[in-house]
């Protein structure tokens, strides 16, 4: 899977940890940043990433900052884009199931790693369910992005 990553520096250590277990794992990663720990701006970063999926480039994202908050609302800017800040696994697997989300998000200073890591494996392996209701819920943000 092709997937892009982004933080901001208070997430910059999971951000490289969640990156190096998915190019073992044989995931191509589109690494947007941040690069260092020095204070930058996470909306730079989310929308660089989130671009990416929205423009079909990669097949989902996946952003981190201190509590997940304000990078997951950054990427929901951009046109096209469902990003979920998850907590635990059972978040992550319902918003992929319900949502279709394309997008997770997570926080560093919130969530242990290897909760996030579990996080991202629930949210990279769980399918749509294709649910007439889910579909129909989507459609209706999708709406509301053409406001």
């Amino acid at each position: 899977m092709k997937i892009s990553m982004a933080c901001d520096h208070g997430a910059y250590q999971y951000k490289n940890e969640i990156k190096e277990m998915l190019q073992k794992e044989g995931h191509e990663i589109i690494d947007c940043g941040c690069n260092g720990p020095e204070s930058v701006d996470y909306p730079d970063y989310a929308k660089a990433a989130a671009t990416l999926v929205a423009n079909g480039e990669v097949d989902k994202g996946i952003v981190l900052c201190g509590t997940g908050i304000g990078i997951s609302i950054a990427a929901n800017k951009v046109k096209g884009i469902r990003c979920a800040l998850c907590t635990d696994v059972t978040m992550a697997k319902l918003t992929r199931e319900h949502n279709d989300a394309n997008m997770l998000s997570m926080g560093q200073r919130t969530t242990g790693i290897e909760t996030c890591k579990d996080i991202v494996h629930a949210f990279l392996n769980t399918p749509f369910s294709e649910g007439e209701r889910h579909i129909k819920r989507i459609q209706k943000i999708t709406e509301i992005e053409s406001e």
